[in-house]
């Protein structure tokens, strides 16, 4: 984390010396955008209770799915419900973590206090749990009227049951099956600095920053700071981004943010065909996965480099079970290596990886369609319309007819069809270019014993294989203006306001200036009074009754 430390603070030098010169230009105005009520997902849960009760805890269970909603399940998260199911799946996870707490292994640690009575209720130890328990679960102090409330469900439970520590347990399930933990409930305040503006209060701060930066529950120190106004204030702002970017967990964050971005929860339904794929075992396909992370997390924290450049480097990890399908040596087979691609081989670039070519293929073959499209709408924040539903595929999917053998006279021949023509157009020269890369992501020269062309042609740039593609995406204006959206969506749970646009911009052209650098986007965005500010309560309520999309649980919990 050296670099990040020392890359931020010349950035922030940078920032005052230009400030000094009065040369800086003015950050734009925002209205801000609703308060959200967003559902925690299934890694966020799970790091919470890890963090607040240890990682030896034992998280048994099934959780219910997100939309996908403009282009990242975190957006999705804001419009999720639980479902009955649900529900009771959670109530069975609350009741085997509770007993897990409180169990004789674990209470000496996780419980702060002991009663005075094994078998009898203690109000003032149960307090001292949900007191300190309850701050990390709800992101936020107890109410006093919380806190009575869990302490005579510990002490009814413990009346009836003998059991001080099983009367914990109940107030404890309870705690964790209440909306107040299972959502992030963003809440405003009005902005002194601001007559008629409105402002995330300092708790929600606290949560927003802990949750993109970390992906799991504030901690100690951002809570106190929270709880002191200091997040109210540009320094204290920086101090606690500053010391979170230091921290190994800001890791944790950013591979969060990019498995949505990269839509790598497909990995749990991936299927390949395993006589076509024999080499392509579950190993692989996890190990894929990882590749890909760690290839990002490793460029863009521990190198810092221009963002753009995962569409270029050929720096990577790899694993024993990668090795044999990409066909290269590796020093220890049953660990991580650092490895590089050599020059002309046709690895460079995270699309080139097993990760990409594998997750958007068919589970007996490649698919340029389902490839260009990925690269669209995922690298490039473009919308692809979907397929009509009366599409004739079999010129396409016919792989063995005896003039189109290859996935790019197949497709000449599919796109004759006029309803196919526009859209494909628009995806099958991207994903053409990918097409030396077989269904599970293994390099090929041929196809039905043709050689296949991987030349192709990204918004007018031609490229002679997927290689190149990647310098075309380097080079396309478009990348790094989507994950600039992408981030800032991510971390507020919703797409940017039409009143945002303007400050989206801004945000854009500041990541240029400083070189395209991941944690400079982070620092400007989070540093900006603009991303704490929210559409006032009484607009909200407007929209809501103008059928405008303000749910009733997001208004009754503001």
């Amino acid at each position: 984390m050296t670099n990040i430390r020392q890359r931020l603070a010349l950035g922030l030098l940078a920032t005052l010396l230009v400030a000094a010169a009065g040369c800086s230009e003015s950050e734009p105005t925002t209205d801000g955008g609703q308060t959200q009520f967003r559902r925690l997902t299934e890694k966020q849960y799970r790091n919470t209770i890890g963090d607040v009760f240890g990682r030896s805890i034992v998280i048994a269970g099934r959780f219910d799915p997100l939309e996908r909603i403009d282009g990242l399940l975190a957006v999705g998260a804001s419009q999720a419900t639980i479902t009955p199911a649900g529900l009771e799946r959670y109530e069975a996870m609350a009741r085997s973590i509770a007993l897990q707490v409180v169990d004789h292994r674990n209470r000496g640690m996780l419980v702060p206090c002991r009663p005075e009575v094994v078998g009898k209720p203690d109000p003032d130890c149960a307090d001292r749990f949900f007191t300190t328990a309850g701050r990390f679960l709800f992101r936020r102090s107890l109410t006093d009227t919380e806190r009575k409330r869990y302490i005579n469900i510990a002490g009814t439970a413990a009346d009836q049951l003998g059991d001080f520590y099983q009367g914990l347990a109940y107030g404890l399930a309870g705690m964790l099956v209440s909306p107040k933990f299972l959502f992030i409930n963003e809440r405003a305040e009005a902005d002194p600095n601001g007559p008629g503006k409105f402002r995330l209060d300092g708790y929600s701060k606290a949560a927003r920053l802990s949750f993109l930066l970390w992906n799991t529950t504030p901690d100690a120190e951002l809570l106190d700071a929270a709880e002191a106004g200091l997040l109210d204030t540009i320094e204290g702002l920086e101090e606690q981004f500053d010391r979170m970017m230091a921290s190994s967990r800001v890791e944790d964050g950013l591979r969060a943010f990019f498995e949505d971005m990269l839509e790598f929860e497909r990995f749990e339904t991936m299927e390949k065909d395993p006589i076509i794929y024999p080499a392509f075992t579950l190993q692989v396909a996890e190990d894929a996965r990882e590749q890909t992370l760690r290839t990002i997390t490793h460029l863009l924290l521990d190198e810092a480099v221009d963002y753009r450049d995962l569409f270029t480097s050929r720096q990577t990890f790899m694993s024993g079970a990668l090795g044999l399908i990409y066909r290269v040596p590796v020093d220890n087979p049953s660990g991580w290596v650092s490895y590089e691609f050599p020059e002309h081989t046709p690895w460079a670039g995270i699309h080139t990886q097993l990760s990409f070519q594998a997750l958007f293929s068919h589970p007996g073959k490649s698919s340029p369609t389902l490839r260009g499209k990925a690269v669209r709408e995922q690298l490039l924040c473009q919308k692809v319309p979907e397929p009509p539903g009366d599409v004739d595929f079999s010129d396409f999917n016919n792989d063995a007819h005896a003039i189109n053998k290859t996935a790019r006279q197949r497709l000449d021949a599919h796109n004759a069809e006029p309803s196919c023509a526009g859209c494909h157009k628009i995806m099958d020269p991207i994903g053409l270019g990918m097409e030396q890369f077989d269904g599970a992501g293994q390099f090929r020269r041929v196809e039905n014993d043709t050689v296949i062309d991987p030349s192709g042609e990204l918004d007018g740039i031609l490229f002679s294989d997927a290689a190149s593609l990647g310098q075309a995406l380097h080079d396309n204006p478009a990348a790094p203006a989507c994950v600039t959206n992408r981030l800032y969506a991510y971390a507020t749970g919703r797409s940017p306001e039409s009143s945002e646009r303007k400050w989206i911009g801004y945000l854009e052209e500041q990541f240029s200036r400083k070189d395209y650098r991941v944690a400079e986007l982070l620092r400007q965005m989070i540093l900006s009074e603009a991303f704490y500010r929210v559409t006032p309560p009484q607009l909200r309520s407007a929209s809501a009754a103008a059928g405008n999309g303000v749910s009733p649980a997001q208004e009754n919990t503001s």
